[in-house]
């Protein structure tokens, strides 16, 4: 009798250990097969999120055509005031490999404008005529970068020596006729002035204007305007209500500008000075 007990106690718990076996290789070749999943999917995401992605390309510069009210349209570079560099060239701006504007005023390859860097002017030396180191004839409107104080002016002077910067081998100073975008007032008289060429004539127009976060503005405009119609799209759709002032450039055929999304080449004629990035 206790054989017979024994016996069935045997085969009872014979089946159930196949049972409890049979229940664990299930769960077994489940737990296998996550694992086996789990391991392709990370597989395939370390290899989509490890792909080389393409860098974005860094821009020194923002560009944009825009039309006022007074149906002028305007051509802007913007750009920060340390991307800047003057330069001397003998040629149109769209022929150079440089990006930026034409500068200030000349004849017969003279510099009329000022055009220093440190003190130096860009074509020859200091109190050279025709070198860069003066406002010829008159005291003009003068774009001057402080590097020292991080702060734009614009200083009526007539030559360079007269300009007020903290160190004079830390500034950059561009000549022109002023804007006195803040002296609505008194605006016409200063660039008569200073006098403004072609003032009521439609002409092609350039000018270089700053906001209060020391933003630089390089503009030309679309179409012949004259230099009122000019200054009054330059206030309406350059930084509405943050321009601080700035300076017109020479204009005509000489209003010139070149980057990655446009090349003016006014006339076509050479200019003789630039105001180019540094980078781009």
């Amino acid at each position: 009798m206790e054989l017979i007990i024994e016996m069935g106690f045997d085969s009872m718990f014979a089946a159930f250990r196949h049972r409890l076996l049979s229940i664990d290789k299930s769960r077994l070749s489940l737990l296998l097969a996550g694992f086996m999943l789990g391991n392709l999917i990370a597989v395939i995401a370390s290899a989509y999120w490890t792909t080389p992605q393409a860098t974005p390309v860094r821009s020194y510069y923002s560009y944009g055509l825009r039309t006022a009210s007074n149906g002028v349209k305007l051509h802007l570079m913007s750009t920060r005031p340390d991307n800047i560099q003057l330069k001397h060239i003998t040629t149109n701006v769209t022929t150079t490999s440089e990006f930026g504007m034409n500068g200030g005023f000349f004849w017969n390859g003279d510099l009329l404008s000022i055009a220093v860097i440190n003190d130096k002017p860009l074509k020859g030396e200091a109190y050279d005529y025709g070198s860069g180191w003066y406002n010829i004839d008159y005291p003009k409107g003068t774009l001057v970068w402080d590097e020292v104080t991080r702060r734009f002016s614009v200083q009526v002077v007539q030559e360079a020596q007269d300009l007020k910067v903290t160190d004079r081998v830390r500034y950059w100073a561009q000549g022109g006729v002023s804007m006195s975008l803040r002296a609505d007032d008194r605006w016409v008289g200063q660039a008569l002035d200073e006098d403004m060429p072609a003032f009521g004539e439609p002409r092609l127009r350039s000018g270089a204007v700053f906001d209060e976060e020391q933003n630089l503005y390089m503009i030309v405009s679309d179409k012949p305007c004259t230099v009122e119609q000019f200054r009054t799209a330059v206030k309406e759709i350059v930084a509405p209500k943050r321009l601080v002032d700035g300076i017109f450039l020479d204009g005509d055929g000489s209003s010139q500008m070149r980057n990655e999304q446009v090349a003016l080449k006014g006339d076509t004629r050479a200019v003789y000075q630039m105001m180019a990035l540094k980078q781009r």
